[in-house]
């Protein structure tokens, strides 16, 4: 379970982060105009600003995460569930009633006009594309992957033999050898028959 439970950690952290950066480039919003003219499209990154460096957080935690100690996997994972806590918060409203604030500077770039007033008389209406909700469930999956993380970390084995020093290497040798240490041996030079 445990080499299981790290993959299914990993895994939950780099879909919820891949698919996050991918959104963030993909149209959530579509502004349409009083004045009949071309909708207004509103990409993830500028409906929420943190949207592309917390999922390239989420992304380097998972892949981070195959090889850290017990300590860092705890800190990950409070890490990752932040990330998603606040992610949530700010994708949540624009499932579906998304304010004008959050089209605000889009239209204002796009019309050359700002302000409360000007943009009630520009925006008809604001209607959401699917990709808040996929967000909202990547989010899901990585507060979930990160409560995953922290339940069974501790069961995890330690990291991979080639992130460890010279001393945990002569220490492993104070167990019986498997084919990875014999291989790993071999790769060093050392014969491990002797």
């Amino acid at each position: 379970m445990s080499a299981r439970g790290r993959l299914i950690a990993v895994l939950g952290f780099l879909l919820a982060g891949g698919i996050g950066v991918i959104s963030a480039t993909q149209t959530w919003l579509t502004v349409t105009r009083l004045d009949g003219s071309e909708p207004i499209l509103v990409a993830g990154s500028d409906a929420v600003p943190l949207l592309a460096p917390l999922s390239l957080a989420a992304l380097a935690l998972g892949a981070a995460l195959s090889i850290t100690g017990l300590v860092l996997r705890y800190i990950f994972a409070a890490l990752a569930a932040g990330a998603a806590v606040v992610l949530g918060v700010a994708t949540a409203p624009l499932v579906a009633a998304p304010p004008l604030s959050v089209v605000a500077g889009v239209v204002a770039e796009k019309t050359g006009l700002a302000g409360d007033a000007a943009m009630h008389e520009i925006v008809a209406a604001i209607t959401p594309t699917a990709w808040p909700v996929i967000a909202m469930c990547c989010w899901v999956l990585m507060l979930a992957a990160a409560v995953f993380t922290a339940v069974t970390a501790r069961g995890w084995k330690s990291g991979g033999r080639r992130y460890r020093t010279d001393d945990a290497h002569h220490d492993a040798h104070q167990r019986p050898l498997d084919a990875v240490d014999s291989w790993d041996d071999l790769s060093r030079g050392t014969d491990p028959t002797r």
